[in-house]
């Protein structure tokens, strides 16, 4: 990682020390563009891309051709003027020295909110107005002459499509008075011992109007477009929405939009297809249509002959269309589907493999003969080196936004779009990106099994019962029976896993390959990768491969693990499709069973049903993917 300079000394405006930290890789998840921190004195929000500065250090790049090929169009359909430059598309954060900070490098932080309360008489009112800045937060002078202590207030307004504003607490004080708002407001943020927000109270002091905070929990005002975390004249825009109340820390102030993609080499062609892209061959070949312009044109040309020389002619035709088709396309190829077909054709295993030092992707399938699988499972592939980009391309409020099946987001299609991290038009044509070094295994379940079971008449039932319950909540496009047991499995084999590959089950992440036949040009998929990582330099211990190796001792103790839950019957019973059910994108899964770490989950816990996947109380065991045990 790079490192800034040793700032002057004479630089008399230069802080002691940065403000806060957060490390690299949580900028591009947790802490990007427009999320809000808290610090110790006061509270911040992450400015957005044009705030991120890395002073006399050059940025470190993560270029990747594939990944910046399928997110284009759907930065495009987030917002028509957003694009990604030709080279350093996707850049590290840059680096604060912690020894000699300078304003000139790191990411730089907008006050936020500018409202505050004082812990000591608990009066209400804006930073500047009411209480007095000092280098550690601000303080009031409050009325029994004892100076307070006053802390960012925890309530904010935000809206659906990611807006972000102080909340209106002298029109909200005031909303019920007959005059609105009095002349000189003097307010309290008056709160009760159990936190509730009906036990919070905001009161004018000046004209006695009053209100509880739970009445905010309704649309009383209309959003005013704000962005503080772009800054300067593109603060607003215009919103046609009405606020919501937003308690800063809560787990749904911010989602981040991420996208990733491993690191795949470059596939080797065939000697056709190299002979084929030759200038003076291709000139002559690419408009050829059968094997037998293709004869009669390396009877009239020498040029085409010697490169035909050794080959069949059926080959060679097979590598110009495949080339024809290759120029003409202009769309990346799903993401996942490219992975899919290189780590299925990856050469078997022979002793003393070690990959190359240095290498970005290894891949080498396990022979059957020296690993006992179930019939059901087709084949465990083992990764011992891989790199995995992620890219934050936009964030939310409220709710995340799904991925499709291939991991990427159809922006085009989303009824609200999430918050650009830039604003559109301007001069960043970049992305926050970082890169895991890891390693992993890949398990491929056998599709003709997949499609057996996707026909039994208990698990059509289980899937429309799914798909009902899903079309009710409005939460998207039902993924179908195969991703919900795909998922829950990566769910069961991760937690068994952890137990004794050396890693937390936190440190593990799963990566779902899911994709029903019949796609046209896309391979039928269902296999899940369980990964770990660092994004330091010195990668992983080997740990998750080796125990990988085990995977029918581990299964086994997947399916006794989702055998019985903690919270069965009631677990096992549950009904997403009930009016009375509080979680309709699951089956039987619960924190006793199937949740894991949201890092480690694709989905956030959601579509999910260990009854798909091993037999379960009061269930049909023809729901089970694995009904006997493995």
């Amino acid at each position: 990682m790079s490192r800034h300079p040793k700032a002057s000394k004479r630089d008399s405006h230069a802080p002691l020390r940065p403000d806060g930290q957060i490390r690299q890789s949580q900028l591009v998840t947790t802490f990007g563009p427009g999320a809000m921190v808290d610090l110790v004195d006061r509270a911040v929000v992450v400015g957005g891309l044009e705030h991120w500065h890395w002073g006399d250090v050059k940025w470190t790049p993560l270029d990747d051709p594939r990944l910046r090929r399928a997110l284009l169009p759907r930065l495009k359909a987030l917002a028509p003027d957003l694009d990604l430059a030709p080279t350093d598309y996707f850049r590290t954060p840059p680096e604060c020295s912690q020894k000699y900070p300078t304003l000139s490098a790191g990411v730089r932080a907008l006050e936020f909110p500018r409202w505050l309360v004082c812990q000591q008489c608990r009066r209400l009112g804006r930073a500047g107005d009411v209480f007095e800045p000092t280098k550690r937060g601000y303080r009031h002078q409050c009325a029994t002459n004892k100076q307070g202590r006053a802390i960012p207030v925890r309530f904010v307004s935000a809206c659906r499509k990611g807006h972000l504003s102080d909340f209106p607490w002298r029109a909200f004080a005031h909303h019920e008075r007959e005059g609105g708002i009095c002349d000189r407001p003097e307010l309290y943020l008056r709160e009760g011992a159990t936190g509730d927000l009906g036990k919070i109270r905001v009161e004018c002091e000046s004209c006695g109007s009053k209100m509880a905070m739970s009445a905010a929990r309704g649309s009383l005002f209309r959003c005013d477009g704000d962005r503080p975390w772009l800054g300067g004249r593109a603060v607003s825009e215009k919103c046609d929405l009405h606020s919501e109340l937003l308690v800063r820390t809560a787990s749904h102030a911010y989602f981040a939009q991420v996208v990733s993609a491993l690191r795949l080499p470059p596939a080797q062609p065939s000697l056709a297809t190299r002979r084929v892209r030759e200038p003076e061959v291709w000139k002559l070949v690419q408009k050829v249509k059968n094997v037998e312009q293709l004869q009669m044109l390396a009877d009239l040309q020498e040029v085409v002959a010697g490169a035909l020389k050794g080959l069949a002619l059926p080959e060679v035709l097979a590598a110009i269309e495949a080339e024809r088709s290759d120029k003409a396309e202009a769309t990346e190829r799903p993401l996942r589907s490219v992975e899919f077909e290189r780590i299925v054709s990856a050469p078997d295993e022979q002793p003393g493999n070690e990959p190359e030092e240095g290498v970005e992707f290894a891949a080498y399938r396990v022979p059957r003969a020296r690993v006992d699988l179930p019939r059901v499972v087709r084949g465990l592939i083992v990764l011992p080196e891989l790199r995995e980009i992620r890219v934050q391309v936009s964030f939310s409020r409220f709710d995340s936004v799904s991925a499709n099946l291939q991991g990427e987001f159809d922006f085009e299609r989303a009824r609200l779009k999430p918050a650009a991290l830039t604003l559109p038009g301007g001069n960043q044509k970049w992305l926050p990106a970082a890169q895991v070094r890891g390693e992993g295994i890949f398990v491929e379940l056998d599709e003709d099994a997949v499609q057996a079971w996707e026909r039994r008449p208990a698990v059509v039932a289980r899937a429309n019962k799914l798909m009902d319950a899903l079309t009710a909540d409005g939460r998207g496009d039902f993924a179908g029976a195969r991703f919900y047991m795909l998922h829950s499995l990566a769910h069961l084999l991760l937690t068994a896993i952890s137990l004794e590959c050396g890693y937390a089950a936190s440190a593990i992440r799963e990566r779902i390959y899911c994709q029903a036949p019949g796609v046209p040009g896309e391979p039928a998929m269902a296999a899940i990768m369980l990964s770990t990582g660092t994004t330091g330099s010195e990668g992983t211990l080997g740990g998750l491969v080796e125990e990988g190796r085990r995977l029918r001792h581990h299964l086994r103790e997947a399916w006794d693990l989702g055998r019985l839950c903690s919270n069965d019957p009631v677990c096992a019973a549950h009904d997403p499709s009930s009016p009375s059910s509080d979680r309709r994108t699951e089956g039987a899964a619960c924190h006793g069973c199937l949740y894991i770490a949201e890092c480690s989950c694709e989905r956030f816990n959601r579509f999910l049903d260990r009854a798909l996947v091993v037999p379960t109380l009061g269930n049909d065991p023809d729901l089970a993917f694995f009904r006997d045990r493995p």
